[in-house]
């Protein structure tokens, strides 16, 4: 990022409290060879994972379990031409220890759509990266219209 361009890099710790005040993110993977997006509500785990949970038959299960893939959440204030947005990439997998599902069951993601047999996928975020955008800042030297 040019030092001028009106973003400004976010810290691992920054991005991850961020990451944290949204319910809502997009999940890509791959599918079919190709880029697939798919909005999920999540919640972070203690450890800055992100946590997701889905239909155990879920297209999304069979395709994500030990991918990388990345995760990205923002937030975006049209109005002041501001906003934030975090990605995490890193590998995921099913959440399959007995008591570590059990801790999620209680302390995890609700799903938006619930389904008879769920699963939780975890994220480990090996890259966390974010940016945000201060709005009435100039870009590229370029002011903005009031």
């Amino acid at each position: 990022m040019d030092a001028n361009d009106g973003f400004r890099e976010l810290d691992r710790q920054e991005s991850l409290r961020l990451l944290a005040k949204v319910p809502v993110g997009r999940i890509v993977y791959t599918r079919q060879a190709l880029p697939a997006v798919l909005p999920v509500n999540f919640c972070l785990d203690r450890d800055g994972a992100v946590l997701v949970r889905t239909s155990a038959s879920s297209e999304l299960v069979s395709a994500v379990d030990g991918a990388v893939v990345a995760f990205e959440a923002d937030e975006v204030d049209a109005a002041a031409h501001s906003g934030w947005s975090v990605v995490v990439m890193g590998t995921a997998a099913l959440v399959t220890d007995p008591a570590e599902n059990a801790r999620l069951l209680r302390t995890g993601p609700r799903s938006w759509a619930p389904a008879p047999q769920e699963v939780f996928v975890r994220i480990d975020p090996e890259l966390v990266t974010g940016r945000e955008l201060v709005g009435g800042r100039t870009l590229y030297g370029v002011r903005l219209p009031s």
